[in-house]
């Protein structure tokens, strides 16, 4: 699902200018699936797919496959439209040393947004 994000992120130059003070790695849990995400200088430099031992990161974003999808769906529903509206109403959760995420909101935000950005492409 994500293991696509190195290769979309360096085909939109503006995404990668947007997250180019960016050096973190942050944990996403999509369901039971974990991906560990590293980003350098606004690049995907890696993205593993879990289970971790001992892996370390700097914030994590965990939620059920069901808000993902509802996140994902080219119209999402209220409470699923963004992230900080998926936290207020407890579909997902923010965990870890948020700073490098507010820090790089608008990057963190579109590269969340990716795999629906790419769904509508492929679709027209």
């Amino acid at each position: 699902m994500f293991e696509c994000l190195t290769e979309a992120v360096t085909a939109r130059p503006h995404l990668r200018h947007i997250g180019r003070y960016m050096r973190s790695s942050f944990l996403l849990e999509v369901g039971e699936t974990l991906y560990h995400v590293t980003v350098e200088n606004g690049a995907v430099a890696a993205v593993e797919t879990g289970p971790f031992k001992m892996r370390s990161w700097d914030f994590a974003i965990r939620a059920p496959k069901e808000v993902w999808e509802f996140f994902w769906s080219d119209a999402p529903p209220p409470g699923y439209q963004d992230l900080f509206a998926m936290t207020r109403y407890r579909h997902a959760s923010l965990e870890g040393n948020t700073a490098p995420l507010l820090h790089n909101l608008r990057y963190v935000k579109e590269l969340l947004a990716l795999p629906r950005t790419l769904r509508q492409e492929a679709g027209s």
